[in-house]
């Protein structure tokens, strides 16, 4: 490195960096300390400001709506393991949604009820799937899953009607585990002028309320794909209005005045997805409460492991979501934006690599580098669901992307920082970092947590901002169960060298971090995903959190 060089980063980073090295931890992780053939990346940050504050409710979660197409299959969520994994991804938006919504139609069964003449739902306690039935319905949602990926390939749809108990089920789901339930409604339904056929919505909406249901709307998925999915062609405007119209139904009703109405669920930027989304904009924008959008990275039918670790297939968010914010923007200043729908590969993931450990890549880059660029939220497709990009595998148990959630709410907060990794190249491409306020609940005011990870077979070295240098440092580091490329393709993941799993269905496991001992850098092995929280930062964008850049 050149001595001009080393001044100019000095100048940036406002003084010397002193770093750490986690060495051999009393796990025994394993962790390279040796440096040998690894890459020295030096880190800088702005700790004087954040640059965005997205939601608290920043990492949300998906149902696929898949799930609804034999109802019986939505007494799934009364499984007492899968409530316990979404209670602790809270707090966090439940998305019932997906390209079945647009397919699928209220037929009540039972009369609506006056509030007054509703009986108590049971406790959360006392909805209890039996384990016999738990596993019959896991066995046969399995096979189930085939059906709707045959479906998907020759995009024949049918026609889904559901009761009372799917919505019954759903709200149990998302009150028992503490999120707040968003449900997509039918968009196809429409009347011989094109414009939406709002009856079905109503009957749904009165019945909601007669149970007092707290449920936020959205109005179709992807409307861009209508035509294909079911040859029926909706432009922008005209979705805009079918928005303005279900927000004048919810303004009718006592209950659900106030609630949030989010679309149009187009997705992401491109060819006439861009007109839909303009003249949606133009028609509908006073009616949400936040823009929604779709992204996936690639094709899941015809991906690979090294699409998965390509620093320019992760790049390619930033120019989608500065596309949709530029034009929210012109449209409705101060709108919020949101991803809606999001995984790595669209057409149901990837078989054997959207369920691994490589997913996590994508993954924690996108929470992070949407933070930065001011998207609010970002819901994961999926928690459960048809497809292969599910943060729970058949048996309902965490795949590793559940586990890289679960730290991400634990240790990041909303605040977003600037910050920079530059290697002796120039930007650092398969060492990327991203720097978040701490989370509070967690961490006192002040401390500051570093995302990072590292996408090539051979580690690296971080130094660290140079005003966290003196204080405490916990790691929390993810590496596969097994070394180098194999491990890519694993369905475990460890934590600082213990492999995560549950307790038992009512317990997650102590998700410890690892205090690192005075040395020169930070660690970062290779193919990790890592989180090194600053306890002592004291940094002064997290102790002023009016201040926003």
């Amino acid at each position: 490195m050149s001595l001009l060089l080393l001044l100019f980063l000095l100048r940036l980073s406002g003084g010397l960096r002193f770093t750490r090295d986690p060495g051999r931890v009393p796990s025994d992780p394993g962790w390279n300390t040796t440096g040998s053939g690894s890459q020295l990346v030096t880190v800088t940050a702005d700790l004087t400001s954040i640059i965005h504050r997205v939601d608290p409710r920043f990492l949300s979660v998906t149902i696929d709506s898949s799930l609804g197409t034999e109802e019986s299959f939505m007494y799934l969520l009364s499984s007492q393991k899968i409530r316990t994994l979404t209670k602790a991804l809270t707090p966090s938006f439940l998305r019932f949604g997906g390209t079945r919504q647009d397919f699928m139609v209220f037929t009540p069964q039972r009369k609506h009820l006056e509030t007054s003449g509703v009986a108590a739902a049971p406790s959360c306690d006392e909805v209890a799937l039996p384990s016999w039935l738990e596993d019959r319905l896991k066995k046969e949602w399995t096979t189930q899953q085939l059906i709707l990926m045959r479906e998907d390939a020759q995009r024949k749809y049918r026609k889904v009607k559901f009761t009372e108990l799917t919505v019954d089920l759903l709200n149990s789901f998302s009150s028992c585990s503490g999120t707040d339930l968003i449900f997509g409604l039918n968009a196809l339904l429409r009347t011989d002028d094109n414009s939406w056929n709002s009856s079905n919505a109503r009957s749904l909406l009165q019945y909601c309320e007669s149970r007092r249901y707290a449920v936020s709307w959205e109005l179709g998925n992807e409307p861009n794909s209508f035509v294909k999915k079911a040859g029926i062609r909706v432009d922008g405007h005209q979705l805009g209005k079918d928005f303005t119209r279900l927000r004048e139904m919810m303004s009718e009703s006592k209950f659900y005045h106030g609630a949030g109405l989010y679309g149009p669920d187009v997705g992401q930027p491109r060819d006439h997805r861009i007109d839909i989304l303009e003249g949606f904009l133009q028609s509908g924008a006073d009616a949400i409460d936040a823009c929604t959008w779709h992204h996936y990275y690639v094709n899941g039918r015809d991906t690979s492991l090294e699409d998965f670790l390509d620093p320019e297939i992760l790049d390619s968010l930033t120019l989608k979501a500065k596309e949709v914010l530029r034009r929210v923007k012109t449209a409705s200043p101060g709108k919020a934006v949101w991803l809606g729908e999001t995984s790595s590969a669209y057409g149901g993931g990837a078989v054997g690599l959207s369920d691994a450990f490589v997913a996590g890549f994508m993954w924690l880059d996108k929470l992070g580098l949407a933070a930065t660029l001011g998207l609010d939220v970002v819901m994961r497709q999926v928690l459960i669901g048809s497809g292969s990009y599910h943060l729970v595998d058949d048996n309902l148990d965490p795949l590793p992307d559940y586990w890289l959630s679960l730290l991400y709410k634990r240790l990041v907060g909303p605040e977003v920082l600037k910050i920079e990794a530059v290697s002796a190249l120039g930007r650092s491409k398969r060492v990327r970092v991203y720097l978040h306020c701490s989370n509070t609940k967690s961490y006192s005011s002040g401390a500051l947590t570093l995302m990072s990870m590292n996408l090539s077979k051979k580690p690296a070295q971080i130094s660290a901002p140079a005003l966290v240098s003196s204080g405490t440092v916990e790691a929390f580091v993810l590496q596969a169960d097994r070394p180098g490329e194999e491990g890519l393709y694993s369905r475990s993941v460890k934590l600082n060298g213990d492999v995560l799993e549950m307790v038992d269905d009512k317990t997650l496991p102590d998700l410890k971090g690892v205090r690192l001992p005075p040395a020169d850098h930070l660690q970062l092995p290779a193919y990790s995903l890592a989180f090194f929280v600053f306890t002592d930062a004291r940094a002064a964008a997290c102790h002023d959190h009016r201040h926003l850049r």
